[in-house]
């Protein structure tokens, strides 16, 4: 009797620890991505910060307008795959960045940025 109860609670644990998480808002696995908020001041601080770098790297004038959207993946520190908007003297084109920011280390970078998409 003691196997067949051993052998049944080895079998559910498993469900009942996904249901218990499902429950409790586990939102994704460490390292996965998340959507981001683009109202969020971190995230359009981070969406400035790109515009700003890639100007100051490649001597164009964009100038930031707003963050579309995007998603953000928990690493070592948070990386920031996100949708910007900018205007190019009249032109208003999207634009897609990449930031690593480590905010305890006062560390910020601009991985890449492509566009206009």
């Amino acid at each position: 009797m003691h196997h067949l109860f051993t052998t049944i609670l080895i079998f559910f644990l498993p469900f009942l620890f996904y249901n218990l998480s499902s429950v409790y808002g586990a939102r994704s696995l460490a390292g996965g991505w998340t959507p981001i908020n683009a109202t969020d001041p971190t995230v359009i601080e981070i969406g400035k910060f790109a515009v700003d770098e890639y100007d100051k790297d490649d001597h164009v004038s964009l100038k930031f307008e707003k963050v579309v959207g995007g998603e953000k993946q928990v690493v070592d520190g948070t990386k920031y795959n996100i949708t910007i908007t900018a205007v190019n003297g009249s032109a208003e084109n999207n634009y897609v960045a990449l930031v690593l920011d480590k905010p305890w280390q006062k560390f910020r970078e601009l991985v890449y940025f492509e566009g206009p998409v």
